[in-house]
């Protein structure tokens, strides 16, 4: 059994919010389910998307060039009638920050090692890339989402 769940196609109630090709929606984790959820239905976000846009970046581990695909990009009028942009990624709150070190060096420390410096590697290359286009760049973990 794999640790990761299956990932579900997911129908937008309001098509007509969905910058891309809605048929191809997917939902990764029940948190990226409940985003877009929110997504859909809040009057406030004018158009989103979900794996939509693209940023190049270096990983720290291979130090070869990848494709990091956001979580989602989403233009929302705020309370001021501003239209703001954000790139969003949904991630554990225990992947936002360094492991702690055990006392002993294990296989599993190190891969949350590579998973924490990989995770930087991709939000620095978002965050440089939102600035550029006059954007925001968020992670939202399980305390934002519930």
């Amino acid at each position: 059994m794999s640790k990761y769940p299956k990932p579900r196609k997911w129908v937008p109630i309001h098509k007509e919010k969905y910058e891309g090709d809605w048929t191809q929606i997917t939902s990764r984790s029940s948190w990226e389910l409940k985003f877009m959820n929110w997504a859909d239905n809040n009057s406030n976000v004018i158009k989103w998307s979900s794996e939509e846009t693209v940023v190049p970046y270096r990983s720290p581990v291979d130090m070869k060039p990848h494709r990091y695909f956001l979580d989602f990009k989403i233009k929302v009028k705020n309370s001021k009638g501003e239209i703001k942009t954000y790139l969003v990624e949904i991630k554990p709150d225990a992947q936002c920050k360094p492991p702690k070190v055990p006392s002993r060096q294990t296989k599993r420390y190190l891969t949350e090692c590579a998973t924490f410096m990989v995770n930087q590697a991709k939000w620095e290359a978002a965050n440089k890339w939102a600035i550029d286009r006059g954007w925001e760049f968020i992670v939202l973990t399980e305390k934002h989402l519930f």
